[in-house]
């Protein structure tokens, strides 16, 4: 069932005073050179009484995708969670099109992929058996990807194994066309010396490349420790971007050329949990959460020369974040993401699905 909020004008301007908006960063640099935005018509366009979350948007055959994760026993590993997927004609009316669990396993953080014809659903899982997986059974060496598609969106495929990612948690995809790059979260040497997720010492990002969408194989490492979600853009030098969620309060940024087997990284100095980074026009648009003195937000940001300009501050609270992006064109574009800061009319927290649209000033 749909849920829809009368319009709600949210007009968040970036360089306001560091006393009228304290989310904004000391050093932002001149006016002209991180431009404003604005965000409108916030509402809430998905909420079924369960945790909605994780999510992600596409434009694709003229029509807008809309992905997340629903889970009738909360945010943990379930093997009851499942995938939906929304579809909109003109992302105000939406439709559930499709819904894909897999057997004894918890699936969650969907990302799309047009590539070849395909729109292609990625979600990486964890064995949970059936119910709850507790945290210290947790073992990403049993993780998988799996992948569903469609050639017209009418017809979906089963899940499918995604060969190559086993003892991988996958995220995102990115694709110049003929080959398909996808980040998996692994552990170093799929080391059993630590039982459950693995510290952050032993985790690494690698970069995993397909021309089929579901048979991967290595590239590189582009994470040698602290591996974690990762969002891919490729540019138009052929270089790929690789914005990291990192342990502690920084995030890593890390660029590669062709053909994709060294890195070369650098700390951000701000935590992005759950990244997005995509093309906005001539300019690249970053989404996560921060961590703030009222607790975890949804944040949007320009990343310019290497660096995190914050524009704005999503209506957001509590388990949060995970955004989406559509860029309509090059001034107008929507935004997703999932929050728990309002209550339904019993005053139970609920945890659903936002959308609002963004305008360049």
């Amino acid at each position: 069932m749909f849920h829809f909020f009368a319009c709600r004008v949210f007009r968040l301007i970036a360089l306001l005073t560091v006393g009228s908006l304290a989310f904004l960063s000391a050093n932002v640099r001149a006016e002209d050179s991180v431009p404003a935005i604005d965000v409108t018509n916030v509402r809430r366009v998905f909420d079924n009484g369960q945790h909605n979350a994780f999510t992600d948007m596409i434009r694709w055959q003229g029509q807008y995708w809309l992905a997340f994760r629903s889970c009738p026993d909360g945010h943990m590993v379930h093997s009851s969670s499942s995938i939906i997927v929304l579809r909109s004609d003109d992302a105000k009316t939406w439709d559930t099109v499709h819904q894909f669990s897999v057997p004894l396993r918890d699936t969650r953080d969907p990302h799309f992929l047009a590539f070849k014809g395909k729109l292609f659903i990625f979600t990486g899982t964890w064995f949970s058996g059936e119910g709850k997986l507790d945290r210290e059974d947790y073992d990403i060496n049993k993780q998988l990807g799996f992948a569903v598609s469609t050639d017209d969106g009418k017809s979906w495929s089963e899940p499918q194994q995604m060969e190559g990612t086993y003892g991988h948690y996958i995220w995102r995809a990115v694709t110049d066309g003929e080959t398909a790059y996808l980040c998996g979260r692994r552990k170093r040497g799929y080391s059993e010396a630590e039982s459950g997720a693995g510290g952050a010492s032993i985790l690494e990002g690698t970069l995993l490349e397909s021309t089929d969408g579901l048979n991967w194989k290595f590239r590189s490492l582009f994470q040698p420790e602290s591996g974690n979600e990762t969002a891919f853009q490729i540019l138009p030098d052929k270089t790929i971007l690789a914005l990291s969620r990192q342990n502690g309060p920084a995030s890593q940024l890390a660029r590669s050329r062709p053909p994709y087997l060294t890195w070369d990284r650098k700390p951000l100095p701000l935590f992005v949990g759950g990244p997005m980074l995509e093309s906005w026009g001539d300019r690249l648009l970053v989404g996560g959460r921060r961590n703030t003195g009222a607790g975890p937000k949804t944040a949007l940001y320009w990343l310019i020369d290497d660096e995190l300009e914050p524009i704005a501050e999503l209506p957001s609270g509590g388990d949060n974040s995970y955004p989406g992006f559509i860029a309509i064109d090059d001034r107008h574009g929507l935004v997703s993401w999932y929050s728990s800061h309002e209550t339904d009319a019993g005053g139970k927290v609920i945890t659903a699905i936002y959308l609002a649209d963004v305008q360049i000033q």
